[in-house]
């Protein structure tokens, strides 16, 4: 009995039916409408099994968001006043991870700015980032192939598709996710470095700005990436290439698409800042734990299946084009058929 619960659970029910032919969606609005209210449980459940592969880079995060909280509010006050003014300053909340008296000149004596803190642990978050994100490649793999299916109204079954996919493009998926790890370190240092030299020589303004824009370029490529090798047969070189060269052409979109993604993030973040850092973060980590990964992947097949259908599908020979859109030459085809069986 619990085998056949976990297999329906993982693989889903056989029989169960897809868009009849003359119920299929007319436009991509429709089809991403229809679909994702057709797979939203499907999302959830394979979320649970694609946020595994988060959980280092949750524990890391929350981990250093919670040392920042206790550290970096003590140095802001620090710089201000004194012992006696601190304990003051601190609220009920702040009880729990106030300072002695020897503690407070301990750190005060330091040098230790508010600053300086800062940078140092977001440099130490992005160094810890590099093997949590490297890592997550390969299931991406897995994911964006089941999403792809689900998109354009195929099926996929969450297990063993999953995992297919997993095998059959994991060294390229690997490749993919190592490169963006480390485009935030990348970034954070060039800003800083060239940004300490354009104090002194105005013209290093122009690497400064370059490195942040070719991690941006990547951010916004990545989105085509991971959809292109599971898609079609190309080396890594010219998924990349492909990938900058959507991620450019289709610029504003991609934009979009990329900005859309990070409104769970900014909204725990709001919600930490002015109601409770605790409670957003835990909030923020809810979502993704329930669908926030599934959700985001299939939005992003939903969007690069157009893409392809309109830029890349048509040159190849044989390709499908439209799978799950209605189209009149299959309205031309029934007729031809009853015109048939009518003779």
């Amino acid at each position: 009995m619990f085998g056949r619960m976990m297999n329906n659970y993982y693989y889903g029910k056989s029989g169960k039916g897809d868009f009849r032919k003359e119920d299929l969606p007319q436009n991509r609005r429709e089809l991403f409408r229809d679909t994702l209210k057709t797979r939203l449980s499907a999302l959830c459940r394979i979320n649970l099994l694609y946020m595994l592969i988060f959980l280092p880079m949750m524990i890391v995060l929350m981990i250093n968001f919670t040392n920042l909280l206790s550290v970096a509010s003590n140095l802001m006050i620090i710089e201000e006043k004194d012992y006696a003014g601190y304990v003051e300053t601190l609220t009920e909340a702040d009880e729990e991870v106030r300072l002695t008296e020897d503690e407070y000149n301990k750190l005060k004596s330091s040098g230790i700015t508010y600053n300086d803190y800062l940078d140092s642990a977001l440099l130490h978050v992005l160094i810890w980032m590099i093997p949590c994100m490297a890592i997550t490649g390969p299931f991406t793999a897995g994911l964006s192939y089941v999403t792809r299916n689900w998109a354009r109204d195929e099926h996929a079954f969450i297990w063993s598709d999953f995992k297919d996919a997993v095998k059959a493009n994991w060294k390229q998926a690997l490749v993919l996710s190592s490169i963006t790890s480390f485009m935030p370190l990348i970034a954070y240092l060039g800003w800083t470095f060239y940004g300490q030299m354009a104090a002194q020589t105005p013209f290093m303004f122009v690497p400064q700005v370059l490195v942040v824009l070719i991690a941006i370029i990547w951010a916004i490529s990545i989105t085509y990436m991971h959809p292109l090798a599971i898609t079609y047969d190309l080396k890594i070189k010219d998924v990349i290439r492909n990938g900058l060269l959507l991620g450019v052409a289709r610029l504003p979109m991609s934009v979009a698409v990329r900005l859309l993604h990070c409104v769970p993030v900014v909204v725990g973040g709001l919600l930490a800042w002015f109601w409770n850092p605790m409670y957003g973060m835990l909030l923020l980590f809810s979502w993704y734990v329930l669908i926030g990964f599934s959700l985001s992947r299939f939005i992003t097949a939903s969007y690069t299946n157009a893409v392809f259908d309109r830029f890349i599908n048509p040159r190849i020979e044989g390709a499908k084009v439209n799978q799950g859109l209605h189209r009149s030459e299959d309205d031309e085809d029934d007729e031809e058929a009853e015109g048939e069986s009518d003779i």
